[in-house]
């Protein structure tokens, strides 16, 4: 896959961004990001559903002051789009959806948006409803500005389940009849599909890194699911070495796994157990500084 040789500089990023209508371009650093909040912090009788504690409480994701926090602190991270868990037409994750995409226009903010395709990680939509769900999803937040564009074509990503296979890739390409940018979940014999999408990235929080060469990078701080052992213990040093080798993979897709998935243990987003002086978190910190320490600057008496 053909990608730019380097990240772009922070500040040319900066002004590209400027305007509520740009785009970024690869290399694209983009957080995984739930919208299914206040709800999910009960789940099967257990509240809360986490075993940390946010720093901004048990929230609502709905609340608009709650997502203009949530802006400014990927923003901090130098994080270019959230890629936002969508379940369907009608459901909560289908609403909040347009409330993110208003705030981020109203704040100006250069922050830009995807959604995750859920309903494929756990049936197989025939191509008949991919396409209904394309047209609702470009139809409905497409056009917005804050919407996620590669070469002018929205960005989908998709999730996938353990059985999925070429099979799956066949039936987007079937499907996408608006020219969307589709990104698949790999699995085990991808590279032999004769159905290609625009990319491939993998979903797997419970190891530190996965490297899809010369297609997507992820990263994820820990895993550690309410009600089971810890798969991935967290570890801020591992991390920032994690940072670093991404930013240096020169991957077109560097994602962050995740930003706000709190009962799985994986997120990112500032929390009293790994609290900061700078308000964002000792993990969105260390995303700012691209996995480097900061160091103190000694000023002239």
């Amino acid at each position: 896959m053909a990608h730019p040789d380097s990240r772009p500089d922070r500040a040319r990023v900066g002004a590209r961004l400027g305007t509520p209508t740009a785009q970024p371009h690869f290399p694209i650093r983009a957080a995984f990001y739930y919208p299914w909040f206040p709800e999910a912090w009960r789940q099967g009788g257990i509240y809360p559903y986490t075993r940390y504690r946010p720093s901004a409480g048990f929230y609502d994701g709905s609340n608009p002051s709650t997502i203009r926090r949530q802006i400014r602190a990927m923003t901090y991270a130098r994080i270019e789009a959230g890629l936002a868990s969508w379940w369907g037409r009608g459901t909560r994750t289908d609403a909040r959806m347009g409330t993110v995409l208003r705030v981020t226009g109203a704040m100006r903010s250069r922050l830009r948006w995807a959604v995750v395709y859920e309903p494929e990680g756990f049936a197989d939509p025939s191509p008949a409803q991919i396409t209904a769900d394309l047209s609702y999803i470009l139809r409905r937040y497409g056009r917005n500005g804050s919407f996620l564009r590669i070469a002018g074509r929205p960005v989908i990503f998709v999730f996938a389940g353990s059985t999925d296979g070429c099979d799956m890739a066949t039936r987007w390409r079937q499907a996408n009849h608006v020219g969307a940018y589709v990104a698949l979940k790999v699995f085990r014999g991808f590279e032999r599909c004769r159905s290609k999408p625009a990319a491939w990235y993998q979903y797997a929080p419970a190891v530190a890194t996965d490297a899809q060469r010369g297609r997507s990078f992820a990263i994820s701080p820990g895993f550690h699911k309410v009600g089971e052992p810890v798969r991935l213990r967290r570890d801020l040093a591992r991390f920032r070495r994690n940072i670093r080798a991404m930013v240096a993979s020169r991957a077109p897709w560097q994602l962050v796994t995740t930003f706000n998935e709190w009962g799985e243990g994986t997120a990112v987003e500032s929390a009293v157990e790994w609290r900061s002086a700078s308000g964002h978190g000792a993990y969105l910190d260390a995303l700012r500084h691209d996995g480097r320490r900061r160091r103190a600057i000694s000023r002239p008496h």
